[in-house]
């Protein structure tokens, strides 16, 4: 990206522990070359900041936000009356941009797109894995100490023509569809959003939610949470999946009845790698930790270590957009409030 010769001013806004992140991985060196800004301290709330940090905001023109970024409400607004842009260097930005930032017309982009490459790829090898029944067989040679015999043993097992059912047109929805097309899958795609057509344009067959339960082998779980998605994976629908099929969950816990499900796989009857639960945290006694079938960790499908660097990269792409009077690449409007994450 040509570097502008008019850099805007800009702030930063954060949580502490992410700046620090960002600051020992030079992943905010490039930013200096296309904004003014100080990349070495960060607003982390917009209530009671100090008179420093009130004159910064008071010139900023772009906010340059991360997690742990505060709310833009309207009294922080009113700190910052030249303020034209958020460039949020991150996924959803639901949690920090409300309706006072549409109202004052300010621009705002997100790096959604590139936090959606660590989940999908995250997702592809939960797939391939789930079908190859990995888990099971390391917790079998682990327990056993010895080689089953292959064919009897493994007779069951594999990708080849397996049916992968996607729910959500999501940015990571379609990347995960793009990295299944060169395999030997099936994909099924279910988005309210989406009309037939373009889902075969994408390289799936669309399908009803409760036909894609029933027919998928992998079920893995993109869309954005929302009232109407609340446990759309509730006890009904999870008796449809079939007999041995898995469920991956790296959108988000609430999406999915974590106690139904739970059922489920203290049975053996399902499988699942979960990345979200709810509650985020399960109870300390909770079987999902030490199930055989299940693969349980902490929210790290989405990016982390020198990952958050690719996101840093695309917000500094789309500053430097701005400065040359360009249209952000990732850009986000109200609209997409309500069908995002």
């Amino acid at each position: 990206m040509t570097v502008p010769a008019s850099r805007p001013s800009t702030v930063l806004a954060m949580g502490t522990d992410i700046h620090r992140a960002l600051l020992a991985d030079g992943a905010l060196d490039r930013l200096r070359s296309v904004a003014r800004v100080d990349t070495t301290t960060a607003v982390t709330t917009l209530t009671d900041v100090t008179p420093a940090d009130a004159r910064r905001l008071a010139h900023a023109e772009v906010l340059f936000t991360h997690w742990g970024a505060p709310e833009l409400t309207d009294d922080a607004l009113r700190r910052m009356p030249r303020l034209r842009a958020v460039v949020h260097a991150a996924g959803s930005v639901k949690h920090h941009v409300t309706d006072a930032v549409w109202k004052r017309g300010i621009a705002v982009s997100s790096a959604a797109a590139a936090n959606a490459l660590p989940v999908a790829e995250f997702t592809l090898a939960a797939i391939l894995f789930a079908n190859k029944r990995v888990l099971d067989i390391a917790h079998g040679y682990a327990r056993t100490r010895s080689r089953p015999g292959l064919l009897p043993y493994f007779s069951g097992y594999g990708n080849y023509r397996r049916t992968v059912g996607v729910v959500g047109a999501s940015h990571i929805g379609r990347r995960v569809i793009e990295l299944l097309r060169p395999l030997d899958l099936h994909v099924l795609l279910h988005d309210p959003y989406l009309d037939p057509a373009a889902a075969r344009a994408l390289g799936a067959e669309p399908a009803g939610l409760d036909e894609l339960a029933g027919r998928s082998d992998v079920v893995t779980i993109h869309a954005p949470q929302l009232p109407e998605t609340r446990h759309m994976f509730g006890a009904r629908r999870l008796a449809l999946l079939r007999d041995g099929a898995t469920l991956i969950n790296t959108a988000r816990g609430s999406l999915v009845d974590t106690e139904a499900l739970t059922r489920h796989l203290v049975t053996g009857r399902l499988h699942a790698v979960l990345d979200v639960t709810e509650p985020d945290v399960p109870s300390a006694d909770s079987p999902l930790y030490t199930l055989p079938n299940v693969l349980l960790t902490p929210h790290i499908a989405g990016s982390l270590g020198n990952e958050l660097g690719r996101m840093t990269d695309w917000a500094t792409d789309e500053v430097a957009r701005y400065a040359q009077g360009l249209p952000f690449a990732c850009g986000v409007g109200p609209d997409e409030m309500t069908r995002s994450a």
